[in-house]
């Protein structure tokens, strides 16, 4: 829980402030001064009764109760101070800048500890250590610059690193983006980035609270509490995008199947913030541009006017737009020929709208004018300015600001010419407006914040499993691939359709489950796991005498203690699966199946339970799904069982958590019928 006292404290204590503002007790000392805190200020400095123009204390022994402490000093000293504070000065919010503790060594890790349990038992907070402070429009907490624009209608912001939170803040600042709150984290030791977004969301006012989160997260350690409370505050009207860094192939761990191999924790990660709403960057810039673009109207279609006096950004902006799936689309009407006489000889109104480098702040006001009210396939406006700095422009950014005020569809400024009309951009960022320096880093970040689907208001999970049975067969079950028998109970308890098959462990066993599934058939060995490297896969046998014969030659491979005799099936191939991911439960993957799996990895994968909502994203943002729906006279494969598969695997897993792998691999579909025809699943209880 976050103390109100951190928020707002009316007495503040820097333990360790000095006059010597290149140290982080002196500079956090003078930013609060600078920003002008308007409660009581005392500062704890062993050698001198006065710093900064503020009387010094010699020990936290003698300051008066206090409700906030700020703490510059070495971390030996900080369990003692903590004490004394917490005990002592009735001082309930802590914020300790001081480094030395769990990132150095376990000595620091039980000094952490033994602070966080004192704060704990007082009911305080605590942020930090390791970190670079908090700050809000109270008071400036922090020991760094720069300190950012502050307003109530800024950006909450929040932050697992302390130097990256400040390199955000210098990549956002000079687009005109400003900050409701900064939370730097540092060791998370008791308050970390999912606390944060808790916080958020338990204290949200939708009359004056932001509407906009950032977050830096390096390690998501509470994905449940993130995917909870940032679920609940864009349901509530917020907008959230986030940094997760940490995401290379270094950290995939091997695994025995498709679905381990291809699922990891930053796969989770992808999975959890596609499940929230949270639109995933990869960039300090990209997260800039980002909160940018949610500092303004929503984008409710995909049709944008591109208006503009340069051709190049223009092209390169619509092929922007173009590749991440929004329309720049043709205009021409009869209200468009009149939008021309209004316009120079030689401009274009076809979309790029280009009233030529000699165009007007009138004539942009007649097309903004037109792109609101006369032309209904457009949804927003991306208006191009520059100069080549031959006289001042300043009415072109009146006219700007004029028409963000009125205009009811969004209109994102890009104003590329930051030296040679700094001045008038200053001007208009100086008036609360953003500006998006580069085209095409604002056409690629309008297209993911589009495209980021929202959480739905309430799950749609309506399939029923027969659990008894699932969980008889859990059970009895030991760790490791479960049988061929278990499997098939499993399958037909989640109501998943397989094909029929028979586990055989003689030659005439074999020939007579052959006869009786009909002919041709597949034969598998049931042991080894990876079944096509050892030649344990046989596909159409047509007659009894192959089926002797390949019995003959399967059963002889290692590892083998069965054949499994299956009906050869024909359709799309399909993959599915579940892995259990550490904290986050259970990722669902669906992809195509062969080469798409093997080679290019074409897969969607989200995190358990599915609803039928999101098993039908992870369908059509497929790479492949054209294959699915069906290309050149090819027979398309059912959407709405795949969907119903995808959700029964989904429903398995919350029955069964000791799944711990599991593939259909593949499931084979058509128009009418999607089987399961192999299947692998492993348990650790």
């Amino acid at each position: 829980m976050i103390h109100d006292k951190l928020i707002n404290p009316k007495s503040i204590v820097i333990v360790g402030g000095s006059d010597n503002i290149q140290t982080p007790g002196g500079k956090v000392l003078k930013n609060i001064i600078d920003g002008k805190f308007k409660g009581d200020l005392y500062v704890v400095n062993l050698k001198q009764e006065s710093v900064q123009g503020i009387k010094a204390y010699k020990t936290p022994d003698d300051i008066p109760s206090v409700d906030l402490a700020i703490i510059a000093i070495a971390a030996r000293f900080c369990l003692e101070t903590v004490k004394i504070l917490a005990t002592k000065k009735n001082t309930k919010a802590f914020i300790i800048l001081s480094a030395g503790f769990s990132e150095e060594n376990h000595e620091g890790a039980i000094i952490e500890k033994q602070i966080v349990d004192i704060i704990n038992s007082v009911g305080g907070s605590l942020i930090g250590p390791n970190c670079i402070g908090f700050l809000n429009s109270n008071y400036n907490g922090v020991f760094t610059t720069p300190i950012p624009k502050l307003s109530s209608k800024g950006v909450d912001f929040a932050s697992g690193s302390g130097a990256t939170a400040i390199f955000i803040m210098e990549s956002s600042m000079p687009k005109g983006l400003t900050f409701s709150s900064v939370f730097s984290v540092g060791n998370s030791a008791q308050i970390g980035v999912e606390e944060v977004v808790k916080h958020w969301d338990e204290s949200y006012d939708p009359e004056t609270s932001s509407k906009v989160k950032l977050l830096y997260i390096e390690s998501v350690n509470k994905p449940a509490l993130l995917l909870k409370h940032a679920t609940s505050l864009i349901r509530k009207g917020c907008k959230i995008a986030a940094i997760k860094s940490g995401n290379s192939d270094a950290g995939i761990r091997a695994a025995s199947s498709h679905t381990g191999a291809l699922a990891s924790s930053d796969t989770a990660v992808d999975a959890l913030f596609r499940k929230a709403g949270i639109v995933r960057c990869y960039s300090r810039v990209e997260l800039a541009y980002v909160a940018s673009i949610f500092m303004h109207p929503e984008l409710k279609g995909k049709n944008i006017a591109i208006i503009t006096h340069a051709g190049g950004p223009a092209v390169m902006l619509t092929d922007a737009l173009s590749s991440g799936g929004l329309n720049v689309p043709l205009i021409e009407s009869d209200k468009a020929k009149n939008l021309l006489t209004k316009l120079y000889h030689g401009s274009s109104i076809s979309n790029p709208i280009d009233f030529l480098a000699t165009g007007t702040a009138e004539q942009l006001g007649y097309i903004i004018d037109a792109c609101e009210n006369d032309f209904d396939n457009i949804d927003a406006m991306a208006v191009i300015f520059g100069s080549p700095g031959l006289f001042p422009v300043y009415d072109v950014y009146d006219l700007l600001e004029e028409k963000i005020n009125k205009c009811k569809k969004p209109i994102f400024p890009i104003l590329p010419s930051i030296i040679n009309v700094k001045t008038e951009i200053d001007f208009f960022l100086a008036k609360g407006h953003i500006n998006f320096p580069d085209e095409v880093l604002f056409g690629k970040a309008l297209t993911k914040v589009f495209y980021t689907p929202k959480p739905q208001v309430k799950s749609d999970i309506s399939i029923e499993v027969d659990k008894v049975k699932i969980r008889n067969i859990i059970d009895n079950a030991t760790n490791g691939y479960l049988s061929p028998l278990e499997i098939q109970g499993l399958l037909d308890a989640a109501g998943i359709a397989r094909a029929g098959e028979a586990v055989v462990t003689s030659k005439e066993e074999a020939i007579n489950s052959a006869k009786k599934l009909g002919f041709p058939v597949v034969m598998k060995v049931v042991g080894p796991v990876h079944k096509s490297d050892v030649g344990g896969v046989v596909l159409n046998v047509k007659n009894t005498e192959t089926v002797a014969s390949e019995f003959e030659r399967m059963f002889k491979i290692k590892d083998t203690t069965a054949i499994l005799i299956q009906p050869m099936l024909s359709g799309i191939e399909l993959f599915s699966g579940a892995k259990r991911e550490a904290q986050f439960g259970h990722l669902i993957l669906f992809g195509l199946g062969g080469i798409f799996i093997e080679v290019l990895k074409d897969i969607n994968a989200g995190l358990a339970p599915l609803s039928e909502f999101e098993a039908e994203n992870m369908i059509k943002n497929l790479k492949g799904y054209g294959i699915i729906k069906g290309v050149r006279g090819q027979e398309p494969v059912n959407e709405e069982l795949i969907k119903n598969i995808i959700v029964r695997l989904s429903v398995l897993v919350t029955v069964a958590p000791e799944i711990f792998e599991m593939d259909l691999n593949p499931l084979l579909g058509k128009s009418d019928r999607v089987v399961a025809v192999d299947a692998r699943i492993r348990i650790e209880k």
